[in-house]
């Protein structure tokens, strides 16, 4: 029985990634560095902020939000290594470089969600 391949799930993940990235980051910016400079809505209570921060629903959401995008970002970057500087002999190395850091960062992002909050 041939061995089966995680790169469906990787492109999986990298798609998810990039939809939510590109769903929620242009609403915050919105938000956060336009509208709240300009008045056109007032700033959030840090309570408030707290508070929504704390509920465990909105921490899975975060965390799994955090977690595509640094998959994401990993995949996009193992390409561009691979196609744009044409370094494709030291695949597994850039792969454990790529994936280890946004394993590194998911963990981190974890501890600070679940554990230091």
């Amino acid at each position: 029985m041939a061995r089966r391949s995680p790169e469906p799930l990787v492109w999986l993940a990298f798609s998810a990634g990039g939809v939510a990235s590109a769903l929620l980051l242009p609403i915050l910016l919105l938000l956060l560095a336009v509208a709240v400079p300009l008045g056109w809505v007032s700033p959030p209570d840090h309570d408030h902020l707290l508070a929504v921060v704390r509920h465990p629903i909105t921490r899975l959401a975060l965390f799994a939000g955090f977690a595509l995008a640094l998959v994401h970002a990993g995949h996009r970057l193992r390409y561009t290594l691979y196609d744009g500087l044409q370094i494709k002999h030291l695949k597994a190395q850039i792969a454990m470089l790529c994936y280890g850091t946004a394993a590194a960062g998911s963990v981190v992002a974890a501890y600070l969600l679940f554990i230091a909050v």
